[in-house]
């Protein structure tokens, strides 16, 4: 048994220690937002945010997560889809087949998080999920509206 917290709820899970993080979501969470891809960590379908910071679960054992750390899957983003990459997403019609979105969405969220307004360099550098479709030229599109989402709701803050 481990303690986890996952979208602000800490939850049980009974697992073996050695279990990936992405089944004790999957499977005892009940979230299937995060996907199995790869289970190598390399196609990144499986990106979630623990404080924070992008991380693919289909190779992190629950055991290396502690109970005070906050998971953040894509159901926990927002509750609403109003989470700015999301609305972009949408507006862009970025997905081709969808299956890697939930965790480019997660990855493209954390970087928005560190730089505000990313070059196309930075984006580069940290989008390393896999997309078979190739919709690579969407998801920098997507980011960079996003970006600008987000400095425009800054903006009417201010005003």
């Amino acid at each position: 048994m481990a303690k986890l917290n996952v979208n602000g709820k800490t939850v049980d899970v009974a697992v073996e220690p050695d279990t990936p993080l992405l089944w004790a979501i999957r499977e005892q969470v009940g979230l299937t937002g995060t996907k199995f891809g790869c289970g190598m960590a390399q196609c990144g379908s499986c990106t979630v945010h623990i404080d924070g910071q992008p991380v693919r679960s289909c190779v992190l054992p629950v055991s290396a997560v502690k109970a005070t750390q906050k998971i953040v899957t894509i159901e926990g983003l927002s509750s609403d889809s109003t989470h700015p990459i999301q609305k972009a997403w949408v507006e862009l019609d970025v997905p081709q087949c969808g299956y890697c979105q939930s965790g480019m969405i997660m990855a493209a969220a954390a970087l928005l998080k560190k730089k505000p307004k990313p070059t196309d360099r930075d984006i580069d550098a940290a989008m390393t999920n896999i997309c078979r479709c190739g919709t690579y030229q969407q998801v920098r599109a997507g980011i960079h509206r996003a970006a600008e989402i987000t400095r425009g709701a800054a903006a009417a803050k201010k005003a």
